[in-house]
């Protein structure tokens, strides 16, 4: 980084620190940068011919908080002028060249043309296995349907041949769904899968889960999940709500109401990746994009947690990404760090097989 400009001094120099820059001292602190640079570094373009690459650091920095902060590339690259605090993260200067939004739709691309998602989610997985975090004795299963642009008014005139239409309920929905498998114990989600709208829930419960867990919490969507996993495994499987609804008043009841409210409340954590997600979007605002169109935005959560040591009070925003949607087989997902206003160590989820996908949320341990 080149010495700082006057400007550049004089903020350095105010008394208040504002909330996005004791949430960015923490990122600093928790995200472990080493192990993120040693698996995309072999696949960085290096200084030859031609302009020179941006440094590897600064333009992850700068995807980091992209999620983070729910920016999209140009508002990404206005950030990085108009903010002094994320060029400060990001090591860069403006005395030097920024870079521009078609830089940070290029590095996002790169993450999913190297299909590195899944070498990072291993190493999170490692990391967080060895903190004590992710205890394996449970899982937790859900999908959530997103929508993506149902218009054929564009240059191939038809939608996307690789989203297709459901039903929930009485309404319907164009796009794909998510899967998500989530530690019963913690909250951590440990694997993401997406396929198209139209595919039964139950049918991606072999894939989600990890293979040492003994229980297995999911909603009634996964009625038949027993016959799809060849193992010993404890079912808590929620029961159809139309069942409950013809047993007669009484004590049978009363008791089968209260054994679902149990599964319920250990199934509550898997909605939490969700919950900004579920919210209405409107199609300027956060659909998938048809291929080729590069700037579509998704606000979805994952977080999960652990209390860190001399951790600050800090905000836990939100994260969005956009990405050239493609719909392959079902990958893994790339993950991040955050501590959230709690001074709780937290991991955000950016699945490139979802379109983009940037998975946040904030839930407490127990």
């Amino acid at each position: 980084m080149s010495q700082i400009s006057f400007a550049e001094a004089e903020y350095a120099g105010k008394r208040k620190k504002t909330r996005r820059e004791v949430f960015l001292e923490e990122m600093e602190l928790v995200v472990p940068w080493k192990v993120l640079l040693k698996i995309i570094g072999p696949h960085y373009p290096v200084a030859g011919r031609g302009r020179r690459p941006y440094a590897l650091e600064a333009m992850l920095r700068v995807h980091l908080m992209q999620n983070w902060f729910a920016l999209s590339d140009p508002a990404m690259e206005e950030a990085l002028y108009e903010i002094a605090s994320l060029r400060t993260f990001a090591r860069l200067s403006l005395g030097e060249a920024i870079p521009d939004e078609a830089t940070i739709l290029n590095f996002r691309h790169l993450l999913e043309a190297n299909d590195l998602a899944e070498d990072i989610l291993r190493a999170v997985n490692a990391l967080l296995a060895r903190k004590g975090l992710l205890l394996k004795r449970g899982s937790i299963v859900d999908a959530t349907t997103i929508a993506a642009p149902s218009s054929t008014k564009n240059a191939e005139g038809e939608r996307d041949p690789e989203m297709h239409q459901t039903r929930k309920g009485n309404q319907w929905f164009f796009g794909m769904k998510a899967h998500i498998g989530v530690d019963a114990d913690s909250g951590l989600v440990h694997t993401v899968t997406a396929t198209a709208a139209n595919e039964a829930d139950v049918e991606q419960i072999a894939d989600l889960l990890h293979g040492k867990e003994e229980q297995v919490w999911a909603d009634s969507g996964y009625w038949g999940a027993q016959a799809r996993v060849k193992r010993d495994v404890q079912w808590h499987i929620a029961g159809r709500p139309s069942d409950m609804a013809k047993m007669p008043e009484g004590g049978a009841k009363a008791r089968a109401r209260k054994k679902e409210y149990e599964k319920a409340s250990v199934r509550a954590k898997v909605e939490h990746p969700f919950r900004g997600h579920q919210a209405p979007v409107r199609a300027d605002e956060g659909e998938i994009p048809r291929l080729g169109q590069e700037h579509g935005l998704r606000r979805h959560a994952v977080c999960t947690v652990e209390p860190v040591d001399g951790a600050k009070a800090v905000d836990c925003d939100g994260g969005s990404g956009s990405s050239k949607n493609s719909m392959k087989a079902p990958k893994r997902a790339e993950v991040t760090h955050k501590t959230d206003s709690t001074g709780h160590f937290a991991i955000s989820l950016w699945s490139d097989a979802c379109g983009g996908l940037t998975l946040r949320s904030c839930s407490d341990l127990p």
